[in-house]
């Protein structure tokens, strides 16, 4: 018989607060950091801050970009290692495997992520965590706890080493006139294929049929996964730390693992801010018709300041929750941490619907200062909802129904009567 048939969804008295919490946590700095994709085109949300803005859009532009952008896609990507090695925790305690059923879980998600992406918007993370689930599954399930870390680091560093052979290559080829201008030629091609895609998502989001905005969708994933090859290192050395901090007990216990924390406080804020601010202040904009050893070193600074200040951010929201008056202003986050996949979906609808030009039709006209308002009024909402859903039920809707794809059996859903 399959052990992994005798597995089940976690109970809620299984669950680890601190985990929904920064779940929740994150679902909010994803928003704030998605919105300017979901208000305008969204490659022009992806290149730092935007040369259009001017005034109090361009200083909200700038502080989101400093603050937000890439820490919490590095934090929501921890938070899914933490996942992966908590379910394959409680099935070897269980005496099975898990491989069968996690591979189902990470199935799952590949569809339910593949209609996101198509269907809904182009933005999504989904499919590329089920993909890089399976290469975690593959080639690290039985890695040492202690190895975690070091293979963290190094997936991490990949896409920057590949960047600098990249700015190496141009940077020499300078020194030969005709290698030179076929470069600058590259790339001048590569800057009009950006544009031309940026005016392709302005036409078929702001004011194109729903079937035009879905041939567009198909268009930019296909680009997003040319991208895996860059950013996915990144996505995958967060899961290797994600998995460290469960295999360790250091996000079971944090109690016992306080000095960890203060450090990782004290280094992720102290040394990753100062990066941050040293690249938006070289190079506030990274045009991809342009590269060169000074922008390859501020995108270095940014992304290592990136993960640095979600390992910072993350650990003050473990370190408040050791205090009972934070634990219980933090726990205002849970509900919507508890039901992170739900919520994650819902904010593509939610903003889809108001201002592509399939639904209301805002697009582009959101200013870029006002956007974390709303962002903030869509995030209060989805917390009351969710207390209001987890009252009555065990999961959220799509939570409920990624666990029935995973287990092959329906979970009961409504909570008993009190």
């Amino acid at each position: 018989m399959n052990q992994d048939a005798h597995l089940m969804p976690v109970a809620g008295n299984e669950r680890i607060q601190t985990m929904d919490v920064l779940r929740g946590f994150a679902l909010l700095g994803i928003l704030l950091m998605n919105i300017e994709g979901f208000v305008g085109p969204l490659m022009e949300s992806l290149t730092g801050v935007n040369t259009r803005f001017t005034g109090a859009d361009r200083t909200m532009d700038a502080i989101i970009y400093v603050l937000v952008q890439g820490k919490f896609i590095t934090l929501f990507s921890l938070l899914f290692g933490m996942g992966f090695a908590v379910m394959l925790e409680r099935a070897q305690a269980r005496g099975a495997n898990g491989t069968g059923l996690y591979a189902r879980r990470l199935l799952a998600l590949l569809g339910i992520g593949l209609v996101h992406v198509l269907l809904i918007w182009s933005g999504d993370i989904l499919v590329s965590y089920a993909l890089l689930g399976f290469l975690l599954l593959l080639f690290f399930r039985r890695t040492p706890v202690s190895r975690l870390p070091k293979w963290g680091v190094a997936a991490v560093l990949l896409p920057l080493l590949l960047m600098w052979l990249w700015a190496g290559s141009l940077h020499l080829a300078q020194s030969d006139p005709q290698a030179a201008a076929e470069v600058q030629k590259g790339m001048a091609e590569q800057g009009r294929q950006v544009a031309a895609m940026i005016d392709a998502q302005r036409q078929a989001y702001g004011s194109g049929t729903y079937a035009q905005a879905v041939a567009q969708r198909a268009q930019d994933f296909g680009f997003m996964m040319f991208g895996l090859m860059f950013f996915g290192p990144l996505v995958l050395g967060m899961f290797l730390f994600g998995a460290w901090f469960v295999r360790s007990g250091a996000i079971r216990d944090p109690a016992s693992r306080l000095p960890l924390y203060r450090r990782l406080l004290i280094v992720g804020l102290g040394l990753g801010l100062p990066l941050m601010l040293w690249s938006f202040w070289t190079h506030p904009t990274h045009s991809m018709s342009e590269m060169s050893l000074g922008s390859a070193a501020s995108q270095t600074a940014g992304q290592v300041a990136n993960v640095l200040m979600c390992f910072g951010y993350f650990s003050a929201i473990v370190l408040l929750m050791q205090r009972p008056a934070w634990r219980a202003r933090l726990g205002w986050f849970a509900p919507a941490g508890r039901m992170a996949l739900t919520n994650y979906l819902m904010q593509s609808v939610i903003c889809t619907v108001i201002f592509y030009g399939y639904g209301l039709g805002y697009f582009e006209q959101l200013p870029r200062a006002w956007q974390p308002l709303f962002v903030l009024a869509v995030f209060a909402l989805q917390v009351l909802w969710s207390r209001w859903w987890l009252s009555r039920y065990r999961y959220g809707p799509m939570e409920w129904l990624w666990r029935w794809l995973t287990y092959l059996e329906r979970p009961a859903m409504r909570l008993a009567p009190a």
